[in-house]
């Protein structure tokens, strides 16, 4: 089991950038797919980006391509979401994942943090 705890969120204008980072705690954090996934107030949970044990392999939502980056530091138990060009769109509460799938998995996740607020004004 993991357990994961986010920060880094915030309020920013459009255009602006942000990182986030997700500790998790644990000794097996080389073998966990991490994740972001976030969640607009009246929508359902949306993938937007997960990358393998190594960091070798990542995937992104259409929407957050080519202006997110997630990243992992293993020494660190830490993946970081790296978030550049920011829109009002991307306001959500954004949330850490685990589990032991593959890196192209984008419904669901196994473990999960509390999440944390972002929002971004126009």
């Amino acid at each position: 089991q993991v357990q994961l705890v986010e920060s880094g969120g915030g309020l920013v204008q459009a255009g602006g950038s942000l990182r986030l980072s997700c500790a998790a705690s644990g000794r097996t954090f080389t073998s966990y797919t991490m994740g972001w996934f976030r969640q607009a107030p009246g929508k359902e949970r949306e993938f937007v980006a997960r990358i393998s044990w190594s960091g070798a392999t990542t995937y992104y939502s259409d929407s957050v391509k080519g202006r997110f980056t997630i990243s992992r530091d293993n020494a660190k138990n830490t993946v970081y979401l790296q978030m550049n060009s920011l829109k009002p769109e991307d306001t959500a509460v954004y949330y850490c994942a685990a589990d032991q799938g593959l890196p192209s998995r984008t419904r669901g996740s196994d473990f999960w943090g509390q999440g944390t607020q972002v929002t971004v004004s126009s």
